[in-house]
């Protein structure tokens, strides 16, 4: 299976271990709650997967790589303690807690999370010492004397041998006590996630080219020579900020991140003719609607690599503002409903004032985004949200103990502050539906009934953000476009039914 089937089978497991009965035992009995063993090759986004999950499902999560573990880190440490039975005394060996388990305990007490997944990575590259405890591990959750604690789903992952030397496979015993789930590379599960966490658009670009470069490990007269996921993802985070400073990204960067010579070479001349491009079509003033005759003619007798990568520009540009504006959105609908609370709560007691209703909204706002990141459960737009309330409520308890008016009039402040936030969001919002309206004026001139409109209208659908923004905003020219491709799919299978009738 793919990384995002993987991902939805490893969380319909761990709601189902979590799963209570009517007196708060757990559905599945702790010691019939089989780790989940994914199996997998390296790069491929296991980590990801598990900081999605306890995300969605809103759980703490540890991780911890068990390559970095040894005997007594996972164990704990070896003390003598004295015991007196039935009047004898003796000198007994006792252990320390795992550090394994201590952490567990940490993120609960930090977050007020009691529940959570123990992610486990590398766990088929564990030390010689360690080995022989993990089966006891698997089977009853004890690191040394210690017991994970019950509530916490353990997830474990591993690469196959072929790709790790350090690798030691799990005999019929130990396999047994675990659910296996096979996972294996797909560009198009990744492309998903790529456009959600904008990836550089011209990895994308050239990857919707050239598939089979996503991933690809190879053994060759100069050994190992390998491209993952990962590779992909850390080099696109590293081009983003040599834009930004204006430095060069040549084949010895690339390299540092992608281990195949001809992919670096081929991917590097692809960035160089991308950067061109980016140079020579002037996208902002297509998306604008200023583009000149000339532009629109090269893009005409373009070959389709070419189109495909300025297309690719023009989108990554509009569906990175679409983007912003959304959280920009749901940021002014979560503080909304924070406001009427404050209105609430002061109506119910009038004698705390407005001022003070903010203050202490900004310490419950802290708290909550500080216990989800001490459980691992912050994702960046959640980050970013949390962030930009507590901006808001900042500014404004700041301006009122300045300006110290009666609560009425601070009521009235708050609602006029809010009002100027809404209307920029709205001007935006106008701004970028008329952007959408220019990318499809000149995609219908430049490429009249190519493939790139068919293209163009896919990436639209299949992105988070411009999907959603498209469903509450509307768009006459995709609308338009989106019936047209609908209508020759349905005459297509029309057209292959009549052939497999024979008639």
């Amino acid at each position: 299976m793919n990384i995002k089937q993987a991902k939805e089978h490893i969380k319909n497991s761990v709601k189902l271990y979590l799963k209570k009965d009517e007196y708060g035992e757990y559905r599945i009995p702790v010691v019939r709650q089989r780790p989940i063993f994914l199996l997998g090759s390296p790069g491929i986004g296991k980590t990801a997967i598990m900081e999605q999950i306890a995300q969605e499902l809103g759980i703490a999560l540890v991780s911890y790589s068990m390559t970095h573990h040894t005997r007594q880190s996972a164990l704990g440490l070896p003390f003598i303690t004295h015991k007196n039975y039935k009047g004898l005394e003796f000198d007994i060996s006792e252990y320390t807690m795992s550090e394994i388990i201590a952490s567990i305990y940490e993120v609960m007490e930090q977050s007020g999370i009691e529940e959570g997944i123990l992610f486990l990575d590398e766990i088929n590259c564990v030390s010689e010492t360690l080995a022989p405890s993990m089966l006891q591990f698997l089977q009853y959750k004890v690191f040394g004397r210690h017991k994970v604690p019950d509530g916490w789903v353990i997830v474990t992952a591993g690469n196959p041998p072929e790709y790790n030397k350090s690798v030691r496979e799990f005999d019929v015993v130990t396999m047994d006590r675990m659910k296996l789930v096979e996972v294996e590379a797909d560009y198009a599960t990744w492309k998903e996630y790529a456009l959600k966490q904008g990836i550089h658009n011209a990895v994308t670009t050239y990857l919707d080219m050239k598939k089979n470069d996503f991933y690809r490990v190879e053994t060759n007269v100069g050994g190992k020579s390998y491209v993952t996921a990962r590779g992909w993802e850390d080099l696109s985070a590293t081009m983003l900020l040599c834009e930004e400073e204006e430095l060069i990204v040549d084949e010895t960067l690339v390299a540092q991140y992608l281990h195949n010579e001809k992919i670096v070479k081929e991917f590097t001349a692809y960035y160089e003719l991308y950067s061109k491009y980016k140079k020579d079509y002037k996208v902002e003033e297509i998306l604008e609607g200023t583009n000149s005759a000339q532009v629109v003619e090269r893009a005409r007798i373009a070959k389709f690599d070419e189109r495909l990568s300025l297309l690719g520009m023009l989108l990554d540009k509009l569906e990175s503002e679409m983007k912003e504006n959304l959280e920009k959105s749901d940021y002014l609908t979560d503080l909304m409903k924070l406001l009427k609370i404050i209105r609430t709560l002061h109506e119910k007691d009038p004698a705390t004032s407005v001022q003070t209703q903010i203050a202490n909204q900004i310490k419950n706002r802290q708290k909550i985004t500080e216990s989800m990141a001490n459980a691992g459960t912050l994702s960046n737009e959640d980050k970013r949200k949390h962030r930009a309330v507590i901006h808001f409520l900042e500014t404004a308890e700041k301006r009122l103990r300045i300006e110290n008016p009666d609560d009425a009039a601070a009521f009235d402040m708050l609602k006029a502050d809010f009002d100027v936030e809404v209307a920029k969001m709205k001007e935006e919002n106008g701004r970028i539906q008329a952007r959408l309206h220019h990318l499809f004026a000149f995609s219908e001139v430049a490429f009249m009934d190519g493939n790139e409109v068919l293209v163009l209208v896919t990436e639209l659908t299949v992105n988070a953000y411009s999907s959603r923004f498209i469903g509450l905003y509307g768009s006459a020219d995709y609308q338009r476009h989106n019936e047209d491709l609908m209508l020759h799919e349905r005459q297509d299978d029309i057209m292959r039914e009549i052939e497999a009738l024979e008639l």
